[in-house]
């Protein structure tokens, strides 16, 4: 790619902005070095997203990968709420770590927000600013316009922008740079690979950062949310954020190479990369649940009468693998006598575990399951 220019700083007011360069252009995407890696990453991409339409009752797993999704993505923006938090209730998390805790629930509620959506609406800014708004309401960044580009200068590293490690585009710049992201996902005279069009706008999102707040997030969901706009994918499936986080250095050094010395080829060799092994460990994952849900429904043959609601609670489990007898008997619609004894039953054959040691106010867990996101 070495007709590409990232964009150049420029001096304003004291302090030098960084001015991206427009994508939506008859740029030359030289792909000879990247050929191999997009040839690996779309077979491995197809081949999840094939399987993945051959699993009955998939969308009880899509779940608990938005709630991996929402908590990796979180904590690459620092908050320190695990996979067990996220799928906990609020009052067995640790006071400390609730703020944290909502964070990691708005995401996830904008994820699923997000992609309903797209039944309606294509990737868009304003699909975007209406996900962004959720992201931010009631935790931190409530009071940073929530659902709007910004109309400040922001800054990332430092203590002011004279310190300040990077300097976003001028607010006066974003209508414009962000037009050209929405045209170039979206025109079909380019010819450039929609896996790479994902890399390329991720980039320039979190180059541009047109929020106060939230910017990587947004960033992140819009690769989700392009992959199943394209038809790459049928189903959410590939959550990517589970890479960046273990691979946050580099995560970081890729997209700064970029405005550094125009190497977009480093950028998506890296993301090219996270989708090859997002993609396997998905497909590696599902297959343990399809062994685990054999096992699991092996195993509810032998309760008799009680097989009809514990058919209905394993599969609430399946998106909700901590409970108590109260959000058994509100989901299933039964008493909360019939919940615990569906619980206590459940134990017995060795589905669920309770952990707490109590005799009331019981959580019941299925560990095995969960074993399976960690």
């Amino acid at each position: 790619m070495k007709s590409y220019k990232a964009g150049k700083y420029t001096l304003y007011n004291g302090y030098k902005p960084f001015l991206p360069s427009f994508i939506n252009n008859e740029i030359d995407w030289e792909l000879d070095e990247l050929a191999p890696l997009l040839q690996e990453a779309s077979l491995w991409l197809g081949k999840l997203n094939s399987y993945a339409d051959l699993i009955p009752d998939i969308d009880y797993f899509i779940k608990m990968y938005a709630t991996k999704e929402a908590t990796n993505s979180n904590r690459i923006e620092g908050t320190r709420t695990t996979f067990d938090d996220a799928i906990s209730p609020v009052e067995q998390v640790k006071i400390e770590l609730r703020d944290d805790w909502h964070e990691v629930q708005n995401y996830i509620e904008a994820i699923n927000f997000a992609i309903e959506e797209l039944k309606k609406l294509p990737v868009s800014l304003r699909l975007l600013k209406d996900a962004h708004k959720i992201l931010l309401q009631g935790v931190r960044g409530k009071n940073k316009t929530p659902g709007e580009v910004r109309k400040t200068q922001n800054w990332i590293g430092g203590s002011s922008l004279k310190d300040a490690f990077y300097i976003p585009p001028e607010p006066n710049m974003l209508p414009d740079l962000l037009t050209d992201v929405e045209k170039f996902l979206h025109n079909d005279g380019l010819q450039v690979p929609e896996l790479i069009r994902a890399g390329i706008a991720h980039y320039q999102f979190e180059t541009i950062h047109p929020f106060l707040y939230g910017n990587g997030r947004c960033g992140r969901l819009l690769i989700i949310l392009y992959l199943i706009d394209t038809g790459l994918l049928n189903k959410p499936v590939l959550y990517i954020s589970d890479f960046f986080e273990k691979n946050r250095l580099s995560y970081y050094d890729s997209l700064a190479m970029v405005k550094k010395s125009d190497n977009m080829t480093q950028w998506l060799k890296f993301f090219l990369k996270g989708v090859v092994e997002t993609s396997k460990n998905s497909i590696k994952t599902f297959d343990r649940i399809i062994e685990l849900k054999k096992l699991a429904e092996n195993k509810l043959s032998k309760i008799g009468k009680k097989a009809i609601n514990g058919k209905r609670l394993l599969e609430l489990l399946y998106s909700k693998p901590k409970v108590n007898a109260k959000i058994v008997a509100q989901e299933l619609e039964i008493s909360v006598v019939s919940a615990n004894s569906l619980l206590k039953t459940f134990v017995e054959i060795g589905i669920l575990e309770e952990k707490t040691g109590f005799n009331r106010n019981r959580f019941y867990i299925f560990e095995d399951y969960i074993k399976l996101f960690r």
